[in-house]
């Protein structure tokens, strides 16, 4: 295995190899073998980042408690 099939070591890290690849990808020097590589990768990257970004969702909510709120519940009485 080489190392594109490794987790990133971070979101940034993650965000930074995304972009490369689309620029790769945009680029058409890629040849077809290697696009579909770069498409995979990239696929993969994508999942990685959504799965950070709902683990970071979830501790902000947990962190602000009841400090969510409506904001209808407040305005009602107008």
């Amino acid at each position: 295995m080489s190392n594109n099939t490794n987790a990133p070591e971070s979101f940034e890290g993650a965000m930074a190899e995304l972009a490369q690849l689309v620029s790769q990808m945009e680029s058409g020097q890629l040849p077809l073998e290697a696009s579909v590589a770069a498409y995979a990768r990239g696929s993969e990257l994508v999942k990685y980042c959504a799965a950070q970004l709902e683990k970071v969702e979830s501790q902000v909510k947990v962190l602000e408690g009841d400090m969510l709120k409506p904001f209808s519940a407040e305005g009602e009485g107008e």
